[in-house]
């Protein structure tokens, strides 16, 4: 998978978290999928739109769980210590 086989991917993990986390922000979705996403490290790089796609659905589920404090998962989660919050740039990373 090359980098923009990968990119198009992850904007279709991001529509399709939109659409399974319909009272979660666009900006709070596009940010679990950035920080997942950045925790992805090497060059075998078929699976990462798979596993993107999981630990953000789990941030999600905790932030909708959790009425989107923009608090952290609990400690053991997928993601633990990572805050799915801050973002600067709405355009969003993968849709251009």
């Amino acid at each position: 998978m090359d980098r923009t086989d990968e990119l198009r991917a992850l904007a279709d993990v991001q529509a399709r978290l939109e659409e399974r986390f319909p009272d979660l922000d666009s900006e709070v979705v596009e940010a679990a999928v950035r920080v997942s996403h950045s925790q992805l490290t090497g060059h075998v790089r078929d699976f990462v739109p798979v596993l993107v796609e999981h630990a953000a659905r789990d941030r999600l589920a905790f932030a909708a769980r959790d009425g989107d404090s923009g608090g952290d998962p609990p400690p053991g989660a997928p993601g633990a210590g990572a805050r799915a919050t801050g973002v600067t740039d709405t355009r969003g990373p993968f849709r251009g």
